[in-house]
């Protein structure tokens, strides 16, 4: 049934830090019913426990921003039952910074599961393997997904199953001990990789430059098939990296 209108804050952003329930799973339903529908950030951090009651739940029509980050009890399991399906249906940013996230394939399929779309996905600070449980089906990450963040995440190479295109891939501070090879990186416009061993002897401002700027290049020469001035994409390019 359609929930009755809320009389409570019309708030756009609700941060809750290390907080508990009395109310268990159903506490983010009985919250949902004291505010009005126009929340855009939602941000639960150690929360106490952090499980959400889907079907008590109604959409968040406007939700842009969900962080679970620093839940490291969530995990991969927890997580389709935390992204109840079709309750955020604008969600664009997921934020699961050290919520016990194993794979970025299990991320995946999660995603699936529920069928949330976000553009960024920032799951830096979880202790990542880099592939999935032998005999995992391959997963279709959201189509939507631009922006990937795989940060401080230990990684000692690069994931197998990462979406085909990105626009932002952060794999800074991980423990890669050599240059990551072209077929083992998605098609990226950004690339970060700075703080990884195989940087210590080299420049790593230097090599991500020269990464990036390959990209432009290749970028730029496709523009005139969709009509686009050349003259404008480098300007763009140029302030992107400055």
């Amino acid at each position: 049934p359609p929930l009755l209108e809320a009389t409570g804050p019309a708030l756009s952003t609700l941060r809750l830090r290390n907080v508990s329930w009395a109310a268990g799973g159903a506490w983010l339903a009985e919250l949902q019913r004291r505010l009005k529908p126009n929340l855009k950030v939602l941000s639960v951090t150690q929360a106490h426990p952090i499980a959400f009651s889907c079907e008590q739940l109604g959409a968040f029509p406007a939700l842009t921003t969900l962080d679970l980050s620093d839940n490291p009890g969530l995990g991969e399991r927890g997580l389709p039952a935390a992204l109840c399906p079709h309750k955020f249906p604008a969600l664009q940013v997921l934020q699961l910074r050290h919520s016990g996230m194993e794979t970025p394939s299990g991320v995946c399929a999660a995603l699936a599961a529920t069928a949330v779309q976000p553009q960024h996905l920032d799951l830096s600070r979880n202790a990542l393997r880099p592939a999935a449980s032998p005999g995992a089906p391959p997963c279709v990450w959201p189509s939507a997904l631009s922006s990937l963040n795989l940060s401080s995440t230990g990684l000692e190479q690069v994931p197998k199953g990462l979406p085909a295109k990105l626009s932002t891939l952060d794999l800074s501070y991980n423990r890669l001990n050599r240059e990551p090879r072209p077929d083992e990186l998605p098609q990226v416009e950004h690339l970060s990789l700075t703080g990884n061993p195989f940087l210590d002897s080299g420049d790593p401002e230097a090599l991500e430059a020269a990464w990036n700027s390959s990209v432009a290049r290749t970028c730029v020469l496709r523009l005139p098939v969709i009509g686009i001035s050349v003259t404008v994409a480098l300007t763009q390019w140029t302030r992107d990296f400055t």
